[in-house]
């Protein structure tokens, strides 16, 4: 029993650090977002390096969270238990990946300016394609595979009343609304809005286990 109640604090503080974390690697990172991004990029390399950092500590954290779960889930549904674990180990390595992809338009964006800036060259080409690879990756790893884990993961919840059920509903609510946002982005319509439902949920998710913990009778009657 104490070693549950360590593991559902453990995942709450990973909860609350893998929100964190990847909140600040937007604001970090917003010079890709401006039209002269090589050389921006070359001249914030120390910012560059920091949401690199913050992108592997995301990743890292995305990692724990599964492996914390995967053992309790399995408990109640082996396979939502494997799903959720695949789901969240797809989206840390999309994390890795479009950190690969940062310094390779770190290396680009240095090569650029070396070269004089020129306009008329195959640089911004080049790094057009490398932000729209971070993009897809960040779209089908980070966005629809984190959603799906989303859905899983609190579905699963919702089954072995592991927490309040008003948590798991409200989470599968958020992750499907999550899911929809990002799928009509590929049809160009931004309701980032929504995010805000499952943002809220996973936050009070993490409190609920780092002051209550998992719902003990829940992991009686199982281990029953």
């Amino acid at each position: 029993m104490k070693s549950n109640i360590v593991s559902a604090r453990i995942v709450g503080v990973l909860f609350i650090i893998a929100t964190v974390v990847s909140s600040l690697t937007f604001v970090v990172l917003g010079v890709l977002e401006t039209q002269d991004y090589l050389t921006g990029i070359a001249a914030n390399e120390t910012l560059v390096l920091m949401g690199m950092i913050l992108e592997f500590i995301w990743a890292m954290s995305v990692v724990g969270i599964a492996v914390m779960l995967l053992p309790i889930l399995k408990k109640y549904n082996e396979d939502l238990g494997r799903w959720f674990f695949s789901l969240r180990f797809i989206e840390a390595i999309s994390v890795i990946l479009g950190s690969i992809g940062l310094l390779l338009l770190l290396t680009l964006s240095q090569e650029f300016v070396l070269a004089g800036a020129p306009v008329a060259s195959s640089y911004p080409i080049i790094g057009t394609l490398l932000l729209a690879a971070r993009s897809w990756i960040f779209m089908f790893g980070s966005g629809l595979t984190w959603s799906l884990s989303a859905l899983v993961l609190n579905y699963a919840l919702y089954q072995s009343k592991l927490v309040p059920r008003w948590i798991s509903v409200f989470g599968f609510v958020g992750g499907a609304l999550s899911f929809g946002t990002y799928l009509l982005q590929f049809f160009n319509v931004h309701l980032e809005i929504l995010f805000v439902v499952i943002a809220v949920q996973e936050m009070v998710f993490a409190v609920w286990l780092i002051v209550k913990g998992f719902n003990t009778s829940a992991i009686t009657s199982e281990a029953a």
